[in-house]
């Protein structure tokens, strides 16, 4: 055993090969060819079948497009330079069975009269009207102008504020009652007067009283005269408010 192997070994090493037993190849192609035919078979009968389910295809396709919109007509030319002058169309007359034949009048007259109502009256006015009539009917059928609206009393205007007082031209001092002047009475009275678009005091309110001297107060106030209020440039009556202290000097 051991020299055989140590043969084998040498003749690997040293390139002598024993040579093979000979095999016969046709029934391995013969095989081959088996098999790639088994092949094909396999491979082409699926294709067969998708092949069936593929859509036609049509032998011309249309595609159709919208032709473009025309371009608008070009402006008129401009008149010639120089001023040309227009020729004027000359009528052509026009003749059919159907028209009327016009006859030359054999003598010429005034035509006649149409009564249309008296002179200088409305157009197409009736027979009998009235002279220089008016257009549109008689004078009665008018109706009158409706009346003016009533003319509304505006509210006197309270000063104070943006409103100021107007000027006192006429001051009038309180008489101080003799009896409120043994009794030491002194204090304030305030009093409110209505004063009219002239200046003058046409009412006095009392405000604050003090019984004794409320009539002298009220009494002085009265006789007071303002400046006249203007407003947009018209006088107004105002309301203002008027302060009395009553002291009692001493000697």
């Amino acid at each position: 055993m051991r020299a055989g192997k140590e043969i084998a070994m040498f003749e690997l090493f040293s390139d002598e090969r024993r040579q093979l037993p000979h095999r016969d190849i046709g029934p391995i192609f013969i095989s081959s060819v088996v098999h790639m035919i088994a092949l094909g078979g396999i491979i082409a009968v699926p294709l067969l079948y998708i092949s069936t389910d593929y859509p036609a295809v049509p032998d011309m396709v249309a595609f159709v497009a919208t032709t473009p919109a025309a371009p608008p007509p070009p402006p008129p030319p401009p008149p010639p330079a120089g001023g040309a002058k227009s020729v004027a169309v000359k009528p052509v007359p026009t003749s059919s069975r159907d028209a009327a034949p016009v006859e030359t009048p054999t003598d010429i007259g005034p035509e006649p009269e149409v009564d249309v109502g008296v002179e200088s009256g409305a157009p197409g006015g009736v027979e009998g009207g009235v002279l220089g009539g008016i257009v549109g009917g008689l004078l009665a059928d008018i109706p009158p102008p409706p009346p003016p609206p009533p003319q509304v009393e505006r509210s006197p205007v309270r000063t104070g504020g943006e409103v100021k007082a107007p000027a006192l031209v006429r001051r009038v001092d309180p008489v101080y009652p003799d009896l409120a002047m043994r009794a030491q009475l002194q204090g304030v009275v305030i009093l409110e007067a209505l004063v009219g678009r002239d200046g003058r005091v046409e009412d006095v309110k009392v405000l604050r009283s003090i019984p004794l001297l409320e009539t002298a107060a009220v009494d002085a106030v009265r006789q007071w005269q303002y400046s006249p209020l203007l407003l947009n440039g018209k006088p107004e009556r105002f309301i203002v408010t008027v302060t009395l202290r009553f002291n009692v000097k001493k000697t």
